[in-house]
C-alpha cells in the first residue's frame, strides 16, 4: 500500500514536466511562406490582444493561448480572410476586448469619452476648490482705516 502511494505521488509530481512538454512541442516557430505574410501577420498580431495576459499582445504573449490564437490567425490568413474578418471572426469569439484598439460605438463611447470627461471634472473640482479659499473681495471704505 505505501509502494501505491509512493507511485501516485511520484506520477502527481512529475505532472508539471509533462505540461510543459507538451507546451513546449506548441511553441514551434510559425513558417510563413514570403515575407508580405509575414510582414501581414505580425502587423495583425500586434493589433490584437492576447485574452490571458490582459496587457499583452498577441505577438508579445507566450501564453499558450496566444500560440493557439497565433496559429489560428496563420490559418485564416491562409484560407484568404482579409484582416478586417479575421478581427470580426476573434471579436465574435472573445468580444471587444480581444482588440487593442476598441470600435467606437454606442457600447464603447464611455470608454473613448471617458478620459476627456476625467479632465473635465477635475478642473472644474479645482476652480472650486480655489474660488473658496479666496478671500472675499471687500472695497475699502473711505472712513476705514487700514492697517499698513
Amino acid at each position: 500500500m505505501t509502494r501505491l502511494l509512493l507511485v501516485a505521488l511520484l506520477w502527481l509530481a512529475a505532472l508539471p514536466a509533462f505540461a510543459q512538454a507538451n507546451q513546449q512541442a506548441d511553441a514551434a516557430p510559425l513558417h510563413f511562406e514570403n515575407p508580405a505574410e509575414e510582414a501581414r501577420f505580425h502587423a495583425l498580431a500586434e493589433e490584437l490582444r492576447c485574452v490571458m495576459c490582459q496587457n499583452q499582445s498577441l505577438a508579445d504573449s507566450n501564453a499558450l493561448i496566444a500560440l493557439n490564437l497565433r496559429r489560428e490567425v496563420l490559418a485564416l490568413m491562409r484560407q484568404g480572410r482579409s484582416d478586417a474578418e479575421i478581427q470580426e471572426f476573434l471579436v465574435a469569439r472573445y468580444g471587444e476586448f480581444v482588440l487593442y484598439k476598441p470600435r467606437m460605438e454606442s457600447r464603447t463611447w464611455l470608454l473613448w469619452a471617458g478620459p476627456a470627461l476625467l479632465l473635465l471634472a477635475g478642473a472644474g473640482a479645482v476652480l472650486a476648490v480655489v474660488r473658496k479659499r479666496r478671500p472675499p473681495d471687500r472695497a475699502a471704505a473711505p472712513d476705514e482705516e487700514q492697517e499698513w
